[in-house]
């Protein structure tokens, strides 16, 4: 369960591995133990200012905003500061959470947030329920789900935008500005009639 030990990471380690167009492959006997093999495509590594000039075209074609107050909520501190030093570098004023309940304590005390990016496995809250307890009190709000897992656990029932881990600046980017401009209002109507039957809350 979050919060009582990550063991191998199999979950996270088999989505890095099929995001990156490789795969994991698992062995075991008894007595032996175990060997994980992790198998990835081969790239040629561009030069430093080559990336830097391919990151800056990957980011040319979204619109100029003025600053968005972004609440960032992981329970791991080390990716909770680096996914706020990426949003800070591009320009945000970033709020940070270590907890489901400590994001809702924030986004109450403030007047205004822009977007909330959160993780989705966390002790105590999903990413998920975050963000239903959020629309529930700010249906406007938007909310990006960040999660190694390929796939969402069965149930959980999200419609949230995503952004897999592990991301780069420029894909961080593209997700915060799908974020913040939804194709339609369908998920705020769904997600605020089910507040209205008292399941979020």
């Amino acid at each position: 369960e979050p919060g009582q030990g990550t063991g191998l990471g199999l979950s996270m380690a088999h989505g890095l591995a099929a995001q990156s167009g490789g795969r994991l492959i698992l062995r075991s006997k008894p007595a032996q133990g175990t060997t994980a093999e992790l198998w990835l495509p081969v790239i040629h590594q561009q030069p430093r200012t080559e990336q830097l000039k391919a990151d800056a075209e990957a980011l040319m074609p979204l619109p100029q905003r003025p600053p968005l107050t972004i609440l960032a909520v992981d329970d791991d501190p080390l990716v909770l500061a680096n996914t706020a030093a990426m949003l800070e570098d591009l320009g945000h004023i970033v709020l940070q959470a270590a907890s489901g309940q400590e994001a809702l304590a924030i986004a109450k005390a403030r007047h205004r947030l822009d977007l909330v990016v959160t993780d989705q496995a966390m002790p105590g809250m999903t990413g998920t329920q975050l963000g239903a307890h959020l629309r529930c009190e700010q249906p406007n709000l938007p909310v990006l789900l960040v999660s190694g897992y390929a796939d969402l656990p069965l149930g959980s029932g999200s419609n949230l935008p995503r952004l897999n881990k592990p991301f780069q600046q420029v894909t961080l980017a593209q997700a915060v500005e799908a974020a913040i401009t939804p194709p339609a209002s369908a998920t705020v109507t769904v997600l605020h009639a089910r507040c209205s039957e008292g399941s979020a809350l």
